[in-house]
């Protein structure tokens, strides 16, 4: 049972996130990045737990690697935390219709774009913890093709109605994870998109499909909803360029109902399809990937789980 939140210390917090936001902007976003990879480097010396999980995964997932590969793509990993947090302060300020093209290169992303554009059946967009994941459906709410993205409200209820209000204003409509249903379904048979990010452990209820090797829990939601409607799934990233505030938004991959209407198993085929997209997408750039969450937790039945899973 969640704790009881005090409302005192929920509007201190706020008013110091504002605080930090206005500080931040003193400065140019590449400035700020930088500032974010020192922080990133404190995080991975001194926090072992964290540093620990991440090299188990990343052991696991690239057992051809030396330990010292390893160990630069678990710290880079967490920069990136850090870096995606200062992007957060910036992206409703730098990205608009007039400068988007400034920040960002798209990459086999006209296909995509035009299944927005016809809006005759509805559409699943998903990603992963890779990049800036969020600046996926903030972009394409930008260019016109307003966007519905699942989401779990943050915490601090003020702190979530500012962030989530920002991306509303710019046409992104955040629908709240838990009883998220409806919702979906209303944009789905109005034709309109709505995204996911696909790579959260799903628990003992998930199907179990392979991602680096190793079984992964993974929700079934997605792909029934695709069934169900029987709409594409477009595999999406937000590649960081270079460590600054300019991206490769690309589509990794695009799954058809007739690709999965003549398989055994459409449910498994669909899931595993687009979790073999998102290991492709780590793949190409392994430091952009967080590493540090609990994407391996729960284990098949029979399997022990390790330590740092």
């Amino acid at each position: 049972m969640a704790k009881p939140r005090i409302d005192f210390i929920d509007r201190l917090q706020y008013v110091g996130f504002r605080i930090v936001s206005m500080l931040m902007q003193c400065w140019p976003v590449n400035a700020n990045l930088r500032a974010a990879k020192r922080l990133g480097d404190l995080l991975y010396r001194f926090d072992r737990k964290h540093r620990e999980r991440a090299l188990a995964n990343l052991r696991r997932s690239f057992p051809e690697k030396s330990e010292k590969d390893r160990e630069d793509i678990a710290r880079r990993s967490m920069q990136e935390l850090f870096m995606f947090f200062v992007e957060m302060f910036f992206t409703t300020r730098l990205i608009r219709i007039d400068t988007w093209a400034r920040y960002m290169t798209l990459e086999n992303f006209a296909r995509p774009l035009e299944l927005m554009v016809r809006r005759d059946g509805g559409l699943i967009m998903l990603t992963g913890h890779y990049g800036n994941f969020e600046i996926l459906g903030y972009l394409m709410a930008t260019l016109g093709f307003p966007t519905s993205s699942v989401a779990r409200p943050l915490d601090n209820p003020h702190l979530s109605e500012y962030v989530f209000g920002n991306r509303a204003k710019q046409g992104q409509k955040m629908i709240d994870k838990k009883g998220a249903t409806n919702e979906v379904l209303d944009v789905i048979e109005s034709g309109g998109a709505v995204g996911f990010v696909a790579d959260q452990n799903a628990g003992s209820k998930g199907v179990f499909v392979d991602f680096f090797g190793r079984k992964a829990s993974t929700y079934k939601s997605i792909a029934l909803l695709a069934m169900q409607y029987e709409v594409p799934v477009v595999i999406g990233y937000a590649r960081r360029v270079n460590d600054e505030f300019k991206f490769i938004v690309g589509a990794q991959d695009i799954i058809y109902p007739a690709d999965w209407k003549d398989q055994n198993d459409p449910l498994r085929y669909i899931t595993q399809r687009y979790t073999l997209a998102l290991e492709q997408v780590v793949r190409a750039d392994p430091g952009q990937y967080w590493w540090v969450h609990r994407r391996w937790k729960t284990r098949p039945k029979g399997e022990v789980a390790e330590k740092y899973d």
